[in-house]
């Protein structure tokens, strides 16, 4: 919501004035900040844990896939980057490659990009076959005695190129996986919050009728202050608190965090930075394509909102 936002200040200094203690103390913000977070997501999102990084959030979820599943197996699209935590390195190919190589237990699929990707824009059916590269992972890894706890998904993967999947790749995806008894998880920490304009949360552009078992938040959700968020349902919670190891984390979700959680989004909404992202967003993309007809060096051109990928290449045809 831009540096130093004097709603967002204000919050935090204000709350500092108060009281700033860790969460084992009950305090109104954090329950306001989670209901009010809940009426942005599906139904089945309806119980929140509070953390203070992006990193933080995706090392839980993957505690909370593996505890409900009780498998081991992870899933994650190639070129991918979940976090700096050692849990996440390992989850992570663009960092893994570079240091002790991909663990037994996790599988790498191919991302869905139909421009560069196996299947492009020119192929009868791309998300199927994409799709289709998942269920042969979960098929090989069975066969193998492995199982499945979760594919680990950023909803428009950043780092791996600003892609946009198609329409209706995480449902089937989700098909596969969860037919294996796995979770699907969306990493919304780049993403979420608005930034993709049309919708409020990335994973909103495959379609209604998609919903991920577990979504992690992180970057915008505090405008540069360390607050993140795990969304996740019910069954996956209960799951988890069974096991008489309750989760705490002694700052995550403390009354100053939510404070500025609730500012965060009282400026998204009074300000309209949704609709003012998708704007933006086509305007620059308007532009942008001006430039692609002029340059052949810009080979495409693709975005929803204020998340845009511009792709240079050397050759058209190859």
């Amino acid at each position: 919501v831009g540096h130093c936002h004097p709603d967002v200040v204000k919050a935090a200094h204000e709350q500092n004035q108060l009281l700033n203690t860790n969460s084992r103390y009950l305090h109104d913000n954090l329950v306001d900040y989670a209901e009010r977070l809940s009426k942005t997501l599906p139904e089945k999102l309806c119980i929140f844990y509070f953390l203070n990084s992006g990193s933080e959030a995706n090392d839980l979820a993957l505690r909370l896939a593996r505890q409900y599943t009780k498998h081991e197996d992870v899933i994650v699209l190639d070129h991918a980057y979940h976090g700096h935590l050692t849990s996440l390195i390992d989850i992570s190919p663009y960092k893994f490659r570079n240091l002790e190589g991909q663990k037994e237990w996790v599988h790498v699929a191919p991302v869905p990009d139909t421009y560069r990707g196996l299947y492009r824009e020119d192929h009868e059916d791309s998300v199927t076959a994409y799709a289709d590269e998942v269920k042969n992972i979960i098929e090989h890894a069975h066969t193998r005695g492995r199982k499945i706890a979760a594919f680990f998904v950023e909803s428009l993967p950043s780092v791996g190129g600003q892609i946009i999947p198609p329409a209706g790749y995480f449902q089937k995806v989700a098909q596969h996986v969860h037919k294996a008894g796995g979770v699907f998880i969306a990493d919304e920490i780049q993403v979420g919050f608005g930034r993709v304009g049309k919708h409020f949360w990335a994973f909103q552009l495959q379609g209604e009728d998609f919903t991920p078992d577990i979504v992690t938040m992180g970057k915008p959700i505090g405008n540069g202050h360390p607050l993140a968020c795990v969304a996740t349902t019910k069954e996956i919670a209960e799951a988890f608190a069974a096991t008489g190891v309750e989760y705490f984390n002694t700052f995550g979700g403390n009354p100053v965090s939510c404070a500025i959680g609730l500012a965060v989004l009282d400026v998204i909404e009074k300000e309209h930075l949704q609709a003012r992202a998708s704007e933006v967003g086509n305007f620059l993309l308007k532009l942008l394509k001006e430039q692609q007809i002029k340059h052949p060096i810009i080979g495409d051109v693709r975005g929803c909102g204020l998340f845009i990928g511009v792709d240079l290449i050397k050759d058209q045809a190859e």
